[in-house]
């Protein structure tokens, strides 16, 4: 024999009743079935709903007990043909009734017992199991109704009752002994005490009450049909990876229904264990998927960790005080006045100091429980022996579950650091001797988070997502973006790195998908994104919470630049390439890296020096291993030397200038390469970067434009300035010719000084040659003294700005 039980989705409506009597149809050919049915999807919340509101004298009771009704004889006329429907819904209607004379009751009295809400919440099973044996009966007449309160006995503890075993296991034997027909329906969820009073086994005791008649019946096999396919290593709905587990012993299935896996009800699982009658979970919908067997066997080799589960809606209930130490009794006290107060414990932790217990408890019970403790203990804070209780609400139990974890060493630091990485704050640890669950409390907010790190983590061959939110998708975004999507499939099966693009944001629209934007298509997306608005940005970014988060900003805009003390202090790493804020006030700068150390967020600028080359990286390693910087003489600048490089008696200087700006060499202000600043703002970081403490007007900048020049406002005055004053530039074009040297836009730092300008370089000099768009910086060091560490290459360019900020996001997934 084997016991089916259907869940409330799986027979939510007619449609998806007719798959399941094709389910037990065909089971029934090689089994003798019992079939336990829940109520119709959400019908015990109406039930619920209409009791409350009967009980606050709220006549809109009656509304919801209208569509009830409805919604049952909707079902029955779908199921049922027309020949046969009129004494059925006669029946249907006058359960109806029955329902609704109690309700009136609560109604009038303006109350609703513990007894009388019973009663009213086993209507759901009642009519459910009523109709579907009915429909059955269309297809198999001798398929038998049985009411479960015959045969399942309790005590009178209303909304939870507890199962006489003894009296339930002898009634259900005695029933099925006598009666041999194929099929049995039962409702499930309700029962009934010795003197015939209906209780309920509790939310979710459908799966209960086809546990207690395996176990009863010794049957060779439970299954439980839902909605999804079986146990996953996580709740699927906030973990798109999750998968599901194949098979799991009955611990950790104990383990994970009572941390939340919804597909099981906790208790279910007792009545079963005791037999060794497996359980298999399978989905209504997806009949032929293999699901979840639940059993003694437990395979040697299976993951460590079988899957992570959570419980939402959790408060922390602290008591502690000097008085607590030593003291014996303290902790029975306390549970004792929870027992009292019917509240339920789900999580345990103490310090072995004895200075203080910590309890995990439903927000719902937290009010409740603070008052009684506080009565309970009233004389030992009046003597300031203890503290009052303290209450922390709105956090959330994250569970590992597996049986093998015991045999492995690391897994605590392992789940702990995986968190810490992304700023997870862990409020209390419990981890049983057994060491198949830990358990931690951490804040309701990161939940989403900290489940896909943990999974990601334990699950998913060490892949790491990034999530990413880029601001400024010009020349080099587009570049960027070009990349990652070329990418994506080798970071993936090579680095481990599974890289989303979650928004992007240009200067007038700001498009976001947690799932991840396509970027087949992003442009036209973007283009119907939203307004563009910056406090919008940071906040969509913190509410999402999003693991591994990283803001990269490829903007030249020093408004954006202030937001990154933002989004460090929300954990969310930055990767830029815009100079402003690494040039800015030192103050500031030191302020960034500092909140980049506290909250465990990297903050990367590779391309604020040189686009892609490894100039800054190379300065971190010198200072890393001792060395020390004396001496920095530097061509920072891509575009300007790509502008003298190509401006000669042919090219006039507008020219080449502009010609500079369509290649994507210059910022899209051009001035600000030409007066130096940009030169300026990258030397002065690589001596901040090399342990000097300098700020930018420090640095000499000896501009080669004229002062018309460098007093326009807009890009059209300047390229008319240019044009104006050419035979100042030929003039300095000329003399380089007279003194056989290349113009070049040199970098110096030395003995605390600095400088930026242009120079007359003589063909013996390293800088002669440099050709292009490339940059050249020469790093004189205690270890490098005679001969210059020498770091040359493209550095300017949308394609290899790109790559090097691509390349910060690549360092982050390697961390």
């Amino acid at each position: 024999m084997k016991v089916l039980k259907f869940g409330g989705t799986s027979v939510a409506n007619a449609q998806n009743i007719k798959l399941v009597l094709e389910i037990v149809n065909q089971k029934s050919k090689t089994d003798k079935l019992v079939v336990v049915v829940s109520a119709l999807s959400k019908v015990t919340d109406l039930l619920q709903l209409a009791a409350a509101k009967a009980a606050a004298s709220d006549e809109s009771f009656r509304d919801i007990v209208a569509e009830i009704e409805k919604k049952h004889l909707d079902t029955l006329k779908e199921l049922i043909p027309v020949s046969e429907q009129s004494s059925l819904l006669s029946h249907v209607k006058r359960i109806i009734n029955h329902l609704e004379t109690l309700l009136d009751g609560c109604f009038l009295l303006g109350e609703l017992s513990p007894r009388t809400a019973d009663t009213i919440l086993s209507f759901g099973e009642l009519l459910s199991s009523f109709i579907i044996a009915q429909a059955y009966q269309q297809i198999d007449k001798n398929a038998v109704y049985k009411d479960s309160r015959e045969l399942i006995k309790t005590n009178n503890n209303f909304g939870k009752a507890v199962v006489n075993f003894e009296a339930s296991n002898n009634l259900i034997q005695e029933y099925f002994a006598q009666n041999q027909a194929q099929i049995n329906i039962l409702p499930g969820f309700i029962a009934q005490t010795l003197d015939g009073i209906t209780t309920t086994l509790g939310r979710g005791g459908s799966d209960y009450t086809a546990a207690i008649v395996a176990g009863a019946l010794e049957a060779e096999q439970l299954e439980i049909w839902t909605d999804v396919n079986g146990m996953f290593t996580a709740n699927p709905k906030i973990v798109k990876q999750a998968r599901p587990i194949a098979d799991i012993s009955y611990q950790e299935a104990m383990e994970l229904s009572h941390f939340g896996a919804k597909v099981l009800y906790p208790p279910t699982i007792q009545p079963v264990l005791r037999k060794n009658i497996p359980i298999l979970i399978k989905n209504t919908f997806e009949p032929e998927a293999e699901g979840t067997l639940i059993s003694n066997h437990v395979s040697s080799k299976d993951t460590v960790v079988k899957g992570i589960s959570h419980i939402d809606n959790i408060s922390l209930v602290t008591l502690e005080g000097p008085g607590m130490i030593g003291v014996s009794g303290s902790s029975k006290r306390l549970f004792e006045v929870l027992s009292q107060e019917k509240i339920n414990v789900i999580f345990i932790t103490q310090a072995s100091s004895e200075h203080s217990i910590c309890i995990g408890i439903l927000n719902s019970d937290a009010d409740n429980a603070e008052a009684a403790i506080n009565r309970a203990f009233e004389i030992e804070i009046l003597q300031n022996k203890i503290d009052p209780c303290i209450v922390e609400k709105d956090l959330c139990i994250i569970a590992l579950v597996g049986e093998n974890m015991k045999n492995h060493q690391g897994l605590s630091g392992r789940m702990f650091s995986t968190l810490g990485k992304n700023n997870v704050n862990i409020r209390a640890i419990a981890q049983g001797a057994s060491e198949r669950n830990i358990s931690t409390v951490i804040n309701e907010r990161d939940v989403k988070k900290a489940l896909n790190t943990l999974h990601e983590n334990f699950f998913e061959e060490n892949t790491k997502q990034l999530n990413l939110f880029v601001m400024g998708v010009g020349n080099v975004g587009e570049k960027f973006i070009e990349q990652i999507h070329n990418q994506r499939k080798f970071l993936k099966d090579n680095l481990k790195i599974n890289v989303r693009v979650i928004a992007l944001s240009n200067s007038r629209k700001m498009l976001f998908d947690e799932d991840g934007i396509s970027l087949k298509d992003w442009k036209s997306a973007l283009d119907k994104g939203e307004p563009v608005n910056a406090a919008e940005f940071i906040l969509r970014a913190k509410e999402m919470n999003l693991r591994n988060s990283i803001f990269v900003d490829i903007t030249a805009n020093a408004s954006v630049s202030e937001l990154y003390e933002q989004f460090l202090k929300q954990s969310i790493a930055v990767v830029t390439c815009n100079k402003i804020a690494c040039s800015s006030a030192y103050d500031n700068y030191k302020k960034l890296k500092s909140l980049s150390r506290q909250y465990n967020a990297p903050f990367l600028f590779e391309t604020n020096v040189g686009a892609g080359l490894p100039i800054i990286d190379t300065v971190k390693n010198l200072i890393a291993s001792g060395d020390k910087v004396h001496k920095i003489q530097a061509v920072l600048s891509g575009s300007l030397n790509f502008i003298f490089n190509n401006f000669d008696k042919n090219n006039s200087f507008h020219d080449v200038v502009k010609e500079a700006g369509v290649q994507g060499f210059t910022e899209p202000d051009p001035k600000i390469d030409l007066s130096g600043i940009d030169v300026a703002r990258k030397i002065l970081i690589l001596i901040r970067e090399s342990g000097y403490e300098m700020d930018i007007d420090a640095i000499a900048n000896e501009s080669f434009l004229p002062a018309d020049c460098l007093a326009t406002t807009n890009n059209e005055d300047f390229f008319a300035s240019l044009i104006k004053h050419a035979a100042h530039f030929e003039g300095i074009y000329n003399e380089a010719l007279a003194k056989d040297s290349r113009l070049k836009y040199v970098a110096q730092f030395e003995n605390g000084k600095a400088s930026v300008g242009l120079q007359f370089i003589p063909k013996d000099h390293p800088f002669y040659n440099l050709e292009g768009k490339d940059n050249i910086v020469l790093f004189y060091t205690d270890r490098y003294v005679d001969q210059p560490l020498l770091i040359k290459g493209a550095g300017a360019g949308a394609a290899v700005t790109a790559s090097g900020i691509f390349a910060d996001v690549i360092r982050i997934g390697n961390i």
